[in-house]
């Protein structure tokens, strides 16, 4: 299951990044990428880095990765009291 649900994930992410352009006709210009990423192609690259984005979080889930990866991120801030 993890497979067929990370294969479509990747998927996404790939239309995404391959598809930029249908994407930014699609759904229009988003606001914080034209003013964070503005001169560097504003939206069309935020649509590319969401897709990165999905095609890592894929093959994160295919491998069965996600949850040693989410463990290691989220660490920090779910560290309890060790000190003691």
């Amino acid at each position: 299951m993890n497979i067929l649900v990370g294969m479509i994930i990747f998927g996404v992410g790939s239309f995404m990044v391959i598809k930029s352009e249908a994407m930014l006709s699609a759904f229009g210009r988003i606001e914080f990428f034209e003013r964070k990423l503005g001169s560097e192609g504003g939206s069309r690259l935020g649509y590319k880095l969401a897709g990165l984005l999905a095609i890592f979080i894929g093959i994160l889930i295919m491998t069965n990765m996600i949850g040693g990866f989410l463990e290691w991120v989220l660490s920090p801030i779910l560290r309890y009291n060790k000190m003691q």
